[in-house]
């Protein structure tokens, strides 16, 4: 499924099996996710995408065929593909164990094509081994919902007790599995009057949930921003206790507006996050395996990938939207 022109309905097209180059392996898609990053793409939000461009980049397969140079992996293994595609390994960024910020890194499903198709090629090194537990197509959101989620939730610190989670799709349902299973409490805030979320929150387990415009009912030690509304942020900063921490977690987001300096001070923090590192993947992935995480998963065939994109769009989506290709 192709994206020629962003705004545009994805096309169905027969192409070539692609053939992998040194250091890379082609790999046989069994199930995409659909991301929200994924949206950002097709309405244009996101700028300067490759065109024509397969997107996609939650992504489960098994290796078919590999190219020169290929150690880590053989024919048949499962892996699993995220965002990050490629680093150069050169330039500060890299230097400096920041590679989500490399200059020339490629992105899967943006700038390099990605998993809404039968196969696609990737780089070795940005290939993850996948359990058998998640080889399936719900474990494909882990490879974005999760991966981004889980690094938003490192960049809390250990003392996060009471977390709020702003926007309650694939992200949220999963990382919500982790935070109880280690402990915390989680307070979802979703769009205001959207009971049906809110009651799937609860259903995930979350300890509260409500309206986006409703005060937590506790201070929050933490708050994780997944939906793409800027004024969300003053909104998670006076919910937050003092020291607390805003994790603004999409990769697109409307204008902040303007608001007080009391709701920053008392060393109140505002954070992004930017794409993910390999160990971030493998931390997840590795934490994954240790508990039990359940993903909520409506399955698409890939030609449908324009229905699942607009009742994602639409909020009839309740956890993640799923292609499969098998």
């Amino acid at each position: 499924m192709v994206l020629e022109s962003p705004r545009q309905a994805l096309i169905k097209k027969s192409m070539p099996v692609p053939k992998p180059l040194n250091g890379q392996v082609l790999v046989k898609v069994m199930a995409c996710g659909i991301c929200r990053t994924d949206l950002h793409i097709i309405d244009g939000d996101l700028k300067n995408p490759k065109l024509p461009l397969i997107p996609g980049h939650e992504i489960i397969g098994h290796i078919e065929k590999v190219g020169e140079g290929i150690r880590d992996f053989h024919e048949g293994d499962m892996v699993g593909i995220p965002w990050l595609g490629y680093t150069c390994g050169e330039c500060k960024y890299c230097l400096n164990q920041q590679e989500n910020l490399c200059e020339r890194a490629i992105f899967t499903g943006y700038t390099k094509d990605g998993g809404f198709a039968q196969y696609m090629i990737a780089y070795q090194s940005y290939c993850f081994p996948i359990s058998p537990k998640y080889a399936n197509p719900g474990g494909a959101p882990l490879l974005c919902a999760g991966l981004i989620g889980y690094r938003s939730y490192g960049m809390m610190g250990s003392h996060a007790r009471k977390i709020g989670i702003y926007g309650f799709g694939a992200a949220a349902h999963i990382l919500v599995q982790v935070a109880r299973q280690e402990g915390k409490s989680v307070f979802a805030f979703t769009r205001d009057g959207d009971h049906s979320a809110q009651e799937f929150a609860l259903r995930m387990g979350a300890t509260w949930a409500g309206g986006s415009k409703e005060p937590a009912p506790e201070k929050l030690d933490a708050a994780i921003i997944f939906a793409p509304v800027g004024s969300l942020v003053p909104k998670a900063l006076r919910d937050l206790d003092k020291g607390g921490v805003v994790i603004c977690g999409g990769i697109h987001m409307s204008d902040i507006p303007s608001f007080p300096y009391e709701l920053l001070w008392e060393e109140r923090i505002i954070r992004s996050v930017a794409n993910l590192t390999r160990q971030d993947a493998k931390n997840f992935l590795t934490h994954a395996s240790k508990f039990s995480i359940q993903t909520n998963v409506v399955l698409y065939p890939l030609e449908k990938a324009n229905d699942a994109i607009a009742d994602l769009k639409e909020g009839r989506i309740q956890g993640a939207a799923v292609l499969v290709m098998e």
